[in-house]
């Protein structure tokens, strides 16, 4: 089976970056389902649901989706996975889980569109019902392939980001041991799933061109601190208490957490905590295919020895399909590690091959047009 692998499209975003509403971007992606993919693997974040009312974000997806059915062919499977910024479309089947016997979550579990959501019923439309299964928390592509979108990683990660920091709080409210050798995926919902219902309960509420409060608290931090590539006075001032912040933090326990914010820490940090998440839920894979950080991998240049997860696990990440410049920095055109586009293609046999569909057009093509900016609350 021809499988290809794609994550964090983000449709529906309020800035518009999210470069499948370019007519160009959805042909290259076309041209790669027609030619030849038997399953397509939406690896979470199909939708933006943190920036304002769901209605919005599946207005924007739903002829995205299906036009990308369309170019699949008729007996072709579609799996959707949720991630961390389109988690409520697992909301109906969460609550219903919830009120029978207590069931272990496990490693895969499937369900239909209907059954996980009415959100995620409106995507299976777009995408064929009849094709179209929901899978959560991962789900083995092979034997010893795994995909997850990864969202459990900010659990354990060493950079101090907004949802890193609230797992640590919230760990902290529940008793939990953030040594446990072994953790279950309910362990990690446990720390995980209130922040994202409090992110989910904002958005609904948000006013007509604004974009929700709490959302994109990271990348605000992260601008903040390093300027955008200026360091003007305030920015200066913030990024020199910055370490002593994260000190302060780890002195209250919620680390360990590095003052780094330059590329290699971000990758390296994401890459260590993954493979923790590997560790303790037992994932015993060749290859594990994951997303949630945008940061495609591995690409020429990078430490190999860096993208192994458990030995002999390879990590593989399937990049994003945002157009935003805060993490490119100052790379040519196609070749940022941050670059959308990024695909994970899989076939019957052989290592996972990554795939940039999108190095090719000019960031003009892939931009959001000006004016398209929200307000941001």
């Amino acid at each position: 089976m021809r499988t290809l692998v794609v994550s964090d499209l983000h449709l529906g975003i309020a800035t518009h970056a999210d470069v499948l509403r370019r007519a160009r971007a959805r042909d290259l992606l076309c041209e790669r389902l027609a030619g030849g993919v038997d399953r397509l693997v939406l690896l979470g974040d199909t939708l933006e649901l943190r920036h304002g009312p769901a209605r919005d974000a599946l207005a924007v997806a739903r002829p995205v989706l299906a036009e990308l059915a369309g170019a699949l062919g008729p007996d072709a499977q579609v799996l959707l996975l949720p991630g961390n910024h389109d988690h409520p479309l697992l909301d109906a089947w969460t609550e219903r889980r919830g009120r029978g016997p207590l069931v272990p979550l496990g490693l895969e579990q499937r369900c239909t569109p209907r059954q996980a959501s009415p959100l995620a019923e409106g995507l299976g439309r777009a995408l064929g019902l009849a094709r179209t299964e929901v899978a959560y928390p991962g789900v083995w592509l092979r034997d010893d392939v795994y995909a997850m979108h990864g969202h459990y990683l900010d659990v354990h990660g060493g950079v101090p980001t907004v949802e890193r920091l609230a797992a640590g709080v919230m760990g902290r409210l529940i008793g939990a041991d953030d040594d446990a050798p072994h953790m279950t995926p309910e362990n990690y919902e446990a720390r995980l799933a209130p922040l994202y219902a409090w992110n989910q309960a904002m958005a609904q509420r948000a006013d007509a061109g604004r974009i929700a409060a709490g959302a994109g608290g990271s990348i605000k931090v992260w601008r903040l601190l390093t300027g955008g590539g200026r360091r003007p006075i305030r920015h200066r001032a913030v990024a020199a208490a910055f370490p002593l912040v994260v000190a302060a933090l780890n002195r209250a326990g919620l680390g360990p957490l590095s003052a780094d914010l330059r590329g290699p820490e971000l990758r390296r940090s994401a890459l260590v905590a993954v493979g923790e998440v590997q560790r303790r839920m037992g994932i015993a894979a060749s290859h594990l295919v994951f997303g949630h950080t945008h940061r495609t991998g591995p690409l020429d240049g990078d430490d190999h020895g860096e993208w192994q997860g458990v030995p002999p696990t390879s990590l593989h990440n399937t990049g994003n399909w945002v157009y935003e410049t805060h993490f490119m920095g100052a790379h040519p055109a196609g070749t940022s590690p941050y670059w959308p586009g990024g695909a994970v293609a899989l076939d019957a046999e052989g290592p996972p091959r990554l795939e940039r569909l999108l190095g090719g057009l000019p960031g003009h093509e892939l931009a959001a047009a000006a004016g398209h900016g929200p307000r941001e609350e």
